[in-house]
């Protein structure tokens, strides 16, 4: 099993790589509309969909996201690049609304998705990823892996301070595996990354103070996504979201810390552009 997640990390980490630094912004976004479109299908399993409804809804995503890089490509970098629209921060408040108000009652109560709710649910947490990862490209590729690396380190942390330390759990009926102290570890990782991403990309954008503050709220959003795929699986008595990828799982298990994560970076990223424009 570990072999086969070595590899996968490894033929992963080469075609992201060079797509990330090389594809044409419009093929860039392309791309990840169909790698949305594949999470939308696993995100179908889910809600306990079966075979052509699940196929349907990974088509209906790809081509929602692809239109909307057709109907406004400056927003998406593809020429001048203009990220702020209204419908671009409504898209980004949407999302932080829904992670960080909502989702700590959804984790304390523990809904399930299903029909019409699911789909909105679907949407709210597939859509401003796949916008994310194409704006935070448009503006830089480093600033897009860099963020990227920050929910890696915000991982790693937290395994291997749990398992160091970890006594007390974090969410025992959702992710036995979490511990209050893996979290904070994960916190103090992050904010040691987090200075060297300010000193590097945001030094003239974000004031210290500020960036102090966002780093843990960072640290915990991630985790909040990563606790709401775990519990979705529950509910749905999966282990995986799907099998695409030997010994991860599938997309959604690899990006369920991003889907919270990355759309509050780019809305607090595009809100600083704005402020020093």
């Amino acid at each position: 099993m570990l072999k086969t997640r070595v590899i996968t990390a490894l033929v992963l980490v080469a075609l992201l790589l060079p797509s990330l630094f090389y594809l044409p912004q419009s093929i860039w976004a392309l791309l990840l509309a169909g790698f949305i479109g594949i999470a939308a299908w696993e995100w179908g399993a889910l809600l306990g969909w079966q075979g052509r409804a699940r196929l349907v809804l990974g088509l209906l995503t790809w081509l929602l996201c692809a239109l909307l890089s057709y109907i406004d490509p400056l927003a998406c970098g593809i020429g001048d690049f203009q990220p702020t629209q209204t419908w671009v921060l409504l898209t980004y408040g949407v999302s932080a609304l829904f992670w960080g108000a909502l989702m700590p009652l959804w984790l304390r109560a523990k809904w399930a998705v299903s029909g019409v709710l699911g789909l909105l649910v679907g949407g709210v947490v597939l859509i401003p990823t796949w916008l994310a990862m194409v704006q935070l490209r448009a503006i830089a590729p480093a600033v897009l892996l860099a963020v990227f690396a920050l929910v890696w380190m915000a991982d790693i942390a937290a395994y291997f301070s749990g398992r160091a330390f970890g006594k007390h759990k974090l969410a025992p009926t959702i992710s036995p595996g979490k511990t209050w102290e893996g979290a904070f570890g994960a916190v103090v990782g992050v904010a040691l990354y987090g200075l060297l991403i300010r000193h590097f990309f945001l030094a003239e954008l974000m004031p210290l103070s500020i960036w102090l503050l966002l780093l843990p709220v960072l640290t915990w959003i991630s985790i909040i996504g990563d606790l709401f795929e775990s519990l979705l699986k529950r509910k749905a008595g999966i282990k995986d979201s799907s099998n695409i990828l030997p010994g991860h799982g599938g997309v959604l298990d690899r990006i369920d810390s991003l889907t919270s994560t990355l759309p509050l970076v780019a809305l607090f990223y595009l809100l600083a552009l704005r402020g020093a424009a």
